[in-house]
């Protein structure tokens, strides 16, 4: 099964695809938005990269990083937006949409609900045996959600969006 991993944003949308069979990547990287640009044309190229990305791979599911807003709420209405956006594209291609909180990404990968960032990117070098951790973060964010929802969905139902 082909999975799309998403790790929402305004600025920068990391996405990761993985193949479960022999737990491979496909692709990775992100979506990036200058800050230039106007809002609904930022949201534009949001919703037009991530149909290219469906398209283009054809992935059977996708899973997002649920939005976690802790001191920096001033982000909080266009990341939602972005997420949104993200979202109907997804939904327009693929019927079974997952999201995972940043504690069951970390408990999946880790073991620990609490790990460090650098603990997840490793584990997410290491389950898909890669010489080193994608880059930029959020890519490696991405493969990170997708292997949860991997590992997860075989017996999680309760996530689907």
């Amino acid at each position: 099964m082909i999975i799309l991993g998403i790790d929402p944003g305004y600025n920068i949308i990391g996405y990761g695809v993985i193949d479960t069979n022999g737990c491979k990547v496909i692709d990775y990287g992100v979506i990036t938005t200058p800050k230039s640009m106007s809002i609904s044309s930022r949201l534009h190229t949001i919703y037009r990269a991530t149909c290219e990305l469906i398209e283009t791979f054809k992935p059977e599911q996708v899973a997002f990083e649920e939005l976690f807003f802790n001191t920096n709420n001033t982000t909080a209405i266009p990341v939602a937006e972005a997420r949104g956006v993200l979202i109907v594209a997804c939904k327009q291609y693929i019927d079974k949409l997952f999201e995972y909180t940043p504690l069951q990404i970390k408990q999946a990968l880790t073991g620990n609900g609490r790990a460090e960032k650098k603990q997840v990117q490793f584990m997410v070098k290491s389950i898909l045996g890669l010489s080193s951790v994608p880059k930029p973060d959020d890519a490696a964010d991405a493969l990170a959600v997708a292997i949860c929802h991997m590992q997860t969905n075989s017996f999680m139902t309760d996530n689907s969006i």
